[in-house]
């Protein structure tokens, strides 16, 4: 029988295939729709110490090629996510279930970890790097001095599974220095990629978002290269211990299999839920699943990482 089944850490997942942060994650409601789906888990929205509206509307809005967004962290607060990610693992048929953080400074980042610490929560922290944090300065994981700081105080008190969000790399230098990091953590996944940053969409003489006059992070087809390319260069770099979550550009099975071929162990989708649905991952299942047997594949680890280059 061909299975799609996966592990990260010690936690097991019927189907490598989720949701990515930020899509159907917002509410219970949602969360408990991509639970009931063909979807192997769910991560939560990425939560911040308190409740936040976000961006003024429109602030995401789909394009020919995939999405464009400037959403600005609206979410319930980390402990609503908290709170049911626990409630839902004290149940026996329980998914295990990933937890997405993130503080506005790196002060508010130690204070909701540390809470997470103390909690019931048994299952994985996803500690989202690619979010702007102060004004003038870059992403977190653009700045590897600052995200050598935080995970270094993280890793002083923090004992529970954690892996991080990154944002997409661009240079073979940055693909170095960040697994350099990264390496030095007993980290137990990097996810990889979120929204390629401060992308423009015109209609007609028209930015299409509000937030920071038009400027978003790209979504969808645009962005599947990109991925493809972070995925398989942290494969490369990264400790054997340290797993790759592929998010960026999933809308087929033919693009979760590049992802896994890639390396990834487990593969999130964003735009395409967003547009088709949490009946997305039962069609993109089976079509992994179609991919898998015509090649003779009965499991993710038959061509996880085994990407073939021209001699």
């Amino acid at each position: 029988m061909v299975s799609t089944a996966t592990q990260i850490a010690n936690f097991n997942f019927d189907n490598c295939l989720m949701n990515a942060a930020g899509v159907y994650c917002m509410t219970r409601e949602e969360l408990e729709q991509v639970e009931n789906s063909a979807a192997g888990s769910f991560v939560t929205k990425t939560g911040t110490l308190e409740a936040r509206a976000g961006n003024p509307e429109p602030r995401y809005v789909d394009t020919e090629l995939g999405s464009i967004n400037s959403m600005g962290l609206p979410n319930n607060g980390f402990e609503y996510y908290l709170d049911y990610v626990i409630e839902l693992q004290n149940q026996a048929d329980s998914k295990n279930h990933f937890l997405s953080l993130v503080g506005l400074s790196p002060a508010e980042t130690h204070i909701i970890l540390k809470k997470v610490q103390e909690s019931d929560y048994q299952g994985l922290v996803e500690l989202n790097l690619s979010c702007p944090n102060v004004p003038g300065k870059p992403q977190i994981a653009y700045d590897f001095e600052t995200t050598t700081e935080i995970l270094t105080e993280v890793f002083s008190y923090f004992t529970k599974p954690l892996g991080v969000k990154l944002p997409p790399y661009f240079d073979i230098v940055h693909f170095d220095q960040a697994a350099a990091v990264f390496n030095q953590f007993p980290l137990a996944f990097v996810n990889c990629v979120n929204s390629i940053g401060n992308g423009l969409v015109i209609n007609d003489e028209t930015v299409v978002i509000k937030p920071k006059n038009g400027f978003g992070g790209l979504g969808g087809d645009y962005i599947k290269p990109t991925a493809l390319a972070n995925v398989h260069a942290f494969y490369q770099r990264l400790n054997p211990s340290i797993q790759i979550i592929g998010t960026g550009g999933v809308k087929s099975g033919r693009d979760a299999f590049e992802h896994i071929l890639c390396g990834a162990s487990m593969v999130q989708i964003g735009t395409a839920l967003q547009q088709e649905g949490p009946a997305i991952f039962q069609r993109v299942t089976d079509e992994l699943k179609a991919i898998m047997t015509e090649k003779g594949y009965e499991s993710l680890e038959d061509f996880r990482g085994k990407l073939n280059y021209i001699d």
